[in-house]
């Protein structure tokens, strides 16, 4: 008989089993919110716009940055995304009265991108632009495949119209996207560089379009960062794998690249020891914060794009309950 002497040790024979993965996944959505909120609470900052600011302010007393992102996404209605708009709206109205050292990340798919790109494009202008009458920023979140096209047109569109205040996720796992970083040169400058979040992609993609293996990823993470730090583009290095940090720790000594010029980003809850060695290290750090409503339907949709994620939560489950 095998004895287990932790409930570490029983996971750890799933570790590699996707099919055990995928089963906790379908289940865990049907359990009590109660339950789930074991797991997500130590990566959301809450249900409120309050309890956003009270995290940022934690952050911004370490001198770590934060970006705000108020959860929802993949909407039916257009009267959700003018619904997704004013919170927004409201969310940047707040955060500058508090003196909160953050910007804001946002979705276009909450805000009517696969329903109709033209009012999504008039609501993220608004949004853009009210960020930039506080002398602020937007960062333009990276989706699924379908947008991603839409969503590169959507940000060349804002850059020619605010080329401070408006910045593009892209995600290494993608065969396209250095390609889609030279594209977007031209509005390159020195007075308002590119702004990208680099980041490895969550989605589950096929093959065709996207790098499935460990190591082919992180060498292209590492190509792409390397062309935009030597090509005087600002950039969020998003990554919580040391391997990954290392690399840029050697990127950044290479090209001398100022602290105005880049950053490391990293989501709420998620290595805060990889987090305070770097800071430690004096690299300016940003911080993701999601909140909202909607934190359930988050979570889930996680769930079914990285089945891994249902052990951690029955971890939660079991440690905490």
């Amino acid at each position: 008989m095998i004895v287990f002497s932790s409930f570490d040790q029983v996971l750890s024979k799933f570790n590699y089993c996707s099919m055990f993965n995928r089963l906790i996944a379908a289940i865990l959505p049907w359990f009590p919110k109660k339950f789930i909120w074991l797991f997500s609470s130590s990566y959301i900052s809450g249900e409120t716009i309050n309890d956003a600011i009270r995290v940022a302010r934690e952050f911004n007393s370490r001198d770590i940055k934060v970006t705000f992102d108020i959860l929802g996404e993949f909407i039916k209605t257009l009267d959700e995304a003018e619904t997704n708009k004013k919170e927004y709206l409201d969310l940047i109205d707040f955060a500058q009265k508090q003196g909160i050292n953050g910007n804001y990340s946002v979705k276009p798919t909450s805000f009517g991108l696969l329903i109709d790109k033209e009012v999504c494009y008039k609501h993220v202008r608004e949004i853009v632009a009210r960020a930039a009458s506080y002398g602020n920023f937007i960062r333009i979140d990276m989706e699924d495949s379908p947008c991603t096209t839409l969503e590169i047109e959507l940000f060349r569109k804002l850059k020619k119209e605010f080329p401070s205040s408006v910045g593009l996720v892209v995600q290494a796992y993608l065969k396209r996207t250095l390609d889609d970083i030279k594209s977007l040169e031209d509005l390159n400058s020195e007075e308002a560089p590119l702004s990208f979040r680099l980041c490895k992609g969550i989605y589950v993609e096929p093959a065709a379009i996207a790098y499935k293996k460990y190591e082919e990823i992180n060498q292209h993470y590492i190509e792409d960062l390397e062309y935009m730090l030597s090509h005087k583009i600002y950039v969020g290095i998003a990554t919580h794998d040391k391997p990954l940090v290392d690399a840029a720790y050697g990127l950044i000594r290479k090209y001398n690249v100022p602290k105005n010029m880049y950053e490391f980003q990293m989501l709420y809850g998620v290595t805060p020891r990889l987090r305070d060695s770097i800071v430690a290290e004096g690299h300016p750090m940003r911080i993701y914060v999601p909140y909202g409503e909607k934190w359930f339907g988050y979570c889930t949709r996680r769930l079914k794009e990285n089945p891994r994620m249902a052990q951690d939560i029955i971890k939660a489950i079991f440690y905490k309950g």
